[in-house]
């Protein structure tokens, strides 16, 4: 495994760091050096002979390999999608809803994680049920856990459909929990995993997920575009694909040759031809982020969270983002009672090259592994103080 050390301020493998203070990996990353070598490989191959003498499509299952292995699911379990909305999408239009079905999610979720059910609801006669923020006594805002298990117990409940890691709050939720309770009763667990995956340890056998979505260009540190879906192999076959095409078939290979019978893995949601410079490049980052290891990523994205938390309460913030137990989370968001948010979004960026967030009404600072201990330091630094 690689030393995460040898990556915190190291501009050669992490080209951002000659320009900024970079602290929006919750919303669109800047991608390593290796994943912008991919992606120059891809023109240079394109331009030199299209498909002649690449790696390509074997690279491709090498990523759907690699991301199974991240998450502990099987190669068979993990299709390519554009983003996050894409696999969810999948999960919402595959399935065989009934009248007065109910869909339980959050109340402040990403709207990825919203829309596809309220179409279900239009189109189907669902129901969806929203589970708001509340105030915790420590004055962060969490979703109670008690609180979705009771909307999961209710028998029309279908499916439990939330982010592992909430956009605004970053407030972690304890999906394995709330996996074994829905597999226990019968219900269907769908994550969406984009603020989790290349920051905190996803395991969907032990979380007991049935579908996850994530899309590469947070904390997996790839391009906009390039995402990964995981089914659960014994839902594979009751689970419609979302558009079908050339590529959805056993003998997709045999154009002339028409089987419509649908591939028995999760390929069977891939329609046709995809972005590859894209999954190409989401792959080199995907090895970088294997190669040290989630769990020291992760170790390295809290010591960096604590001392942000530290340093803003010190300045008189207030922090939103539960940090107690499991519920932490590569995110901080934090809120000022006497300064306009925007006012500090807008003069970190141009004035001092530092990029962090507004969402919900509040700051939102996410750093990754490669941030350093001085970057930290300086954001708190250029805060006005209360």
């Amino acid at each position: 495994m690689s030393d995460i050390a040898a990556y915190a301020g190291n501009a050669d493998a992490f080209p951002v760091l000659r320009k900024w203070n970079f602290f929006n990996h919750a919303g669109v990353c800047p991608i390593p050096q290796v994943a912008a070598d991919a992606l120059r490989k891809f023109a240079d191959e394109a331009a030199g002979g299209a498909y002649l003498a690449t790696t390509w499509y074997p690279d491709l299952d090498k990523l759907k390999a690699l991301a199974a292995k991240i998450i502990n699911a099987d190669r068979g379990e993990i299709a390519l999608v554009k983003n996050t909305s894409e696999g969810i999408s999948i999960v919402a239009n595959g399935l065989d809803w009934q009248w007065g079905d109910r869909i339980v999610t959050t109340a402040v979720e990403y709207p990825a994680n919203v829309y596809p059910w309220m179409e279900v609801v239009r189109s189907r006669g669902a129901k969806l049920v929203m589970v708001p923020e509340e105030r915790a006594a420590d004055g962060s805002r969490v979703v109670p856990l008690e609180k979705i298990l009771k909307e999961a117990a209710d028998p029309r409940t279908r499916i439990v459909s939330l982010s592992h890691v909430e956009f605004a709050s970053g407030q972690r939720h304890d999906v394995a929990k709330i996996g074994a309770f829905c597999r226990a009763n019968k219900k269907l667990l769908n994550v969406d995993a984009i603020q989790s995956i290349g920051a905190l340890p996803v395991d969907v056998r032990a979380m007991r997920i049935d579908y996850l979505s994530a899309d590469g260009h947070k904390w997996m540190l790839g391009p906009e575009g390039a995402g990964i879906f995981y089914c659960r192999r014994e839902l594979i076959e009751r689970t419609r694909p979302l558009m079908v095409g050339a590529m959805n078939v056993i003998d997709a290979l045999a154009y002339g040759s028409y089987d419509y019978t649908l591939r028995p893995d999760a390929g069977r949601f891939e329609c046709g031809s995809t972005s590859l410079a894209s999954f190409l490049s989401l792959k080199a980052s995907l090895e970088l982020i294997d190669s040290i290891g989630i769990g020291p990523i992760a170790e390295r994205i809290k010591l960096l969270t604590e001392r942000l938390v530290v340093g803003l309460a010190r300045k008189g913030y207030e922090i939103v983002s539960p940090r107690t137990g499991e519920q932490w989370s590569g995110i901080v968001s934090f809120s000022s009672m006497r300064h306009r948010h925007e006012d500090i979004f807008r003069t970190l960026r141009r004035e001092h090259q530092t990029e962090v967030a507004l969402r919900e009404g509040r700051l939102r600072a996410s750093p990754h592994f490669y941030n350093t201990e001085a970057q930290i330091d300086r954001l708190i630094e250029l805060l006005p103080a209360h």
